[in-house]
């Protein structure tokens, strides 16, 4: 089978990036052949395909990428015409590239799958956030207009304005006409696109992969501490989590950078929080690794997060909040538990209670990472493809 996969980032960026990466691999792996599509960027890993992307956005492109350039619809055109795809599957397009990508491919009648990584077919910011820090559903039934007046995208009026201009343009009837089939990788995603009136006939569930033999391991022995992996920012609960950790006795180490990091550390002066800093992958293994459990404090709609994947595959049970897709991964008491989101004591008193119980590791182990494994998502989305 010929798959032509696309992303506006290829390189190792962001949960999407990463997705489409270990899914690329995971295709050739079976014998598929793959194309891919994406904006030639500096820090783009090497390709054959780059011949194809369309240059690095800048600020004036801002006007115009959002809702089709000249520059994409014609390399996006050449692509498909050389590599002529049995399936066309797109990832994160919004801005960069555009959803006139899924349209072109539809037009000349290839298949289109699209993986949602986020909300951004519902709401113009993708995150449901307003003021970038309570939850908002305003978009979700066709009228953008919310998002002009709370100046939604970078407390701007001019950037708001092209969301709200993007929005239009790209209507629910207009994406659910050029795409076969949607994959929601949490069942609360997909809810939230059938509540903002897209077909529920054209969603599937399918939990993202993560490469499972990174986490193996020949011991499961844990340290006396807990940690939070992520962006230090208030959507992620961090604030929350410092609140409930000062009034515990209980070692804390926060892996991660971000906006929040020095308010936090003047916060935490004197405390057992203790934050690491920005890691690569085998830092993290071992720090999330010897961890007694992690916090995923989020308070917004994470979709399917890979932070609490991956711990459950190092062995490390997950503490989350009970908000957007986490409470689909955690199974109380067996691989961790959940606390109500934005509620520090209900957290505090959830931490006494994860130091307090016990779990068996590398059972943990074993069984989230033949559930995230690669063997089971790609006979899942061979399913998904064969419908076409």
């Amino acid at each position: 089978m010929k798959i032509l996969l696309s992303n506006k980032f290829y390189y190792h960026r962001g949960g999407d990036c990463i997705y489409m990466l270990n899914l690329e691999q995971l295709l050739k792996e079976h014998g598929h052949d793959v194309a891919v599509f994406a904006m030639d960027y500096p820090e783009n890993i090497e390709t054959s395909w780059k011949m194809y992307f369309p240059q690095n956005m800048n600020k004036l492109m801002a006007f115009t990428r959002p809702f089709g350039s000249v520059e994409v619809k014609k390399k996006f055109k050449q692509l498909l015409d050389v590599f002529k795809p049995d399936v066309v599957h797109l990832n994160n397009i919004h801005t960069q590239l555009s959803p006139v990508i899924a349209e072109l491919a539809y037009q000349h009648n290839f298949h289109v799958v699209w993986t949602l990584h986020d909300y951004k077919l519902l709401c113009p910011r993708y995150d449901c956030l307003k003021n970038g820090d309570s939850i908002c559903e305003a978009c979700f039934k066709g009228d953008k207009r919310a998002c002009l007046y709370n100046k939604c995208m970078k407390d701007s009026k001019l950037a708001s304005w092209i969301g709200y201009k993007e929005a239009v343009t790209w209507s629910r009837e207009r994406l659910e006409t050029c795409t076969n089939m949607f994959i929601c990788p949490s069942h609360f995603l997909a809810d939230k696109m059938i509540q903002g009136g897209f077909d529920k006939a054209k969603m599937r569930t399918l939990c993202n992969f993560i490469d499972v033999h990174k986490c193996r391991k020949d011991s499961y022995e844990k340290d006396d501490y807990y940690c939070f992996i992520g962006r230090l920012s208030h959507e992620k609960g961090i604030t929350t989590l410092v609140e409930a950790a000062r009034q515990l006795p209980y070692k804390l180490k926060i892996i991660g950078g971000g906006p929040l990091m020095e308010q936090l550390k003047s916060l935490t002066m004197g405390t057992n929080i203790e934050f690491v800093g920005y890691k690569q992958w085998t830092e993290i293994k071992e720090l999330v690794g010897h961890a007694r459990f992690s916090v995923i404090p989020s308070e917004w709609y994470e979709n399917n997060p890979l932070s609490v994947i991956e711990a459950q595959c190092l062995g490390t049970p997950v503490l989350g909040a009970r908000i957007g897709g986490i409470p689909e991964l955690i199974e109380e008491g067996t691989n961790g538990m959940l606390f109500e989101s934005k509620n520090a004591t209900d957290l505090k008193e959830k931490i006494k209670k994860m130091f307090a119980s016990s779990f068996d590791y590398e059972e943990l182990a074993k069984k989230s990472q033949q559930r995230y494994s690669a063997d089971a998502y790609y006979e899942k989305l061979m399913e998904i493809y064969s419908k076409f």
